[in-house]
């Protein structure tokens, strides 16, 4: 991923993103300022996952994403203001969504990329119109081979 700072003294990474966890499968958002990260993350929030953390995540070689030890409880909604949530130190990173690439593809190929402690799903969802819904049923019932 090319949103990530050189590893921690622990092997950890930093990675600039936002991360959810819904039906015990994380999901980390990443892409420039803007993007829509913390909007996806709202979204999926309301159809019931639960917020890691806003504006960026540990990466473990064991695929987890940490919330860093001073995120706030909070996530930022773009002209409304930074809202209370209720989170979780840590989630499987299971799945990563890209906001800065548009899937060129009707029904495309399975994608990935390098993570620590592996490779994960890929999926591309600038000005996908109705992202959160497929992302909500991909993480709760997975994709068809």
């Amino acid at each position: 991923m090319n949103h990530t700072n050189g590893p921690a003294p622990d092997g950890r990474v930093f990675c600039r993103g936002t991360a959810v966890c819904l039906n015990g499968r994380g999901l980390l958002a990443i892409g420039p300022s803007g993007s829509g990260k913390s909007q996806l993350a709202l979204e999926l929030m309301a159809r019931g996952a639960t917020l890691v953390a806003d504006d960026g995540v540990w990466l473990t070689a064991d695929t987890l994403m940490e919330r860093p030890d001073t995120a706030p409880r909070m996530i930022e909604a773009r002209g409304i203001g930074l809202l209370n949530a209720t989170t979780l130190q840590s989630a499987p990173l299971t799945l990563v969504v890209d906001l800065s690439r548009t899937e060129p593809d009707r029904l495309p190929p399975p994608r990935t990329v390098e993570a620590p402690g592996g490779t994960v799903p890929l999926i591309l969802g600038k000005d996908h119109p109705f992202l959160a819904a497929a992302i909500c049923q991909y993480l709760t019932q997975g994709r068809a081979e």
